[in-house]
């Protein structure tokens, strides 16, 4: 998947924020069967929200490079306790700018 451009973060981003976190991730971390929940939400949806709550443990970082690398799936942006991942469809119901 090529790189986001800034307009194009923007914009999923103004969209993300019309949708609730679909999980929390807490002290356990990232599970397999939570990766597999994030791939099925993609999947479905392109465009999700992923809140972390808080932990000693791991960095909202962490857990957001561990899930992309995971999923294939492309950060958009880190916003205080949310973490905004898009992983487009073969056929994208998203028209980036």
């Amino acid at each position: 998947m090529p790189k986001l451009t800034p307009k194009q973060r923007a914009y999923l981003t103004s969209l993300a924020a019309k949708i609730k976190p679909f999980m929390q991730i807490g002290k356990k971390g990232l599970t397999e069967k939570s990766i597999e929940h994030i791939k099925d939400a993609l999947s479905a949806n392109e465009l999700v929200k992923i809140k972390i709550l808080d932990t000693d443990t791991f960095s909202r970082e962490e857990i957001a490079k561990k899930i992309k690398e995971n999923t294939n799936a492309e950060i958009v942006r880190i916003i205080g306790k949310n973490i905004i991942l898009y992983r487009p469809k073969k056929e994208p119901e998203i028209k980036l700018p």
